[in-house]
């Protein structure tokens, strides 16, 4: 496992599996869900996953942006059974990700679950 480099909110970057995550905490977190993947529990294990929360906006004469897309990037998407599971793992929760939290559950009706360093996050 590398270390890489600091973000603004002080984790740092890592390099594990031949992958690169914003925190140690995230690398751990993919770590056990691929294991549950391979056990069969979850699949579909997907990464880095985005949703449109508002689309650009475009002059109606030009069709030139004048503003860009509002995104979400989800750090893992799985399916358990029949439900889709939208995970965050969190060391702060800053006022834009507290913002992007709501307009998904607003316009895509999707809660997303916060994964924290404490255990009784993890729990699947």
């Amino acid at each position: 496992m590398d270390i890489i480099m600091r973000s603004k909110y002080n984790n740092r970057k890592v390099r594990c599996l031949g992958e690169t995550f914003d925190s140690m905490l995230e690398c751990e977190r993919y770590k056990y869900l691929k294991a549950l993947e391979q056990q069969k529990v979850i699949s579909n294990l997907r990464r880095q996953v985005k949703y449109v929360l508002l689309p650009s906006q475009k002059d109606s004469k030009t069709q030139k942006t004048i503003e860009r897309e509002i995104t979400y990037l989800a750090d893992f998407v799985y399916e358990k059974g029949s439900q889709t599971i939208v995970e965050d793992v969190k060391g702060l929760r800053t006022d834009v990700y507290k913002i992007k939290r709501k307009l998904m559950l607003y316009f895509h009706g999707i809660q997303i679950k916060e994964v924290t360093k404490e255990v009784k996050t993890w729990a699947i």
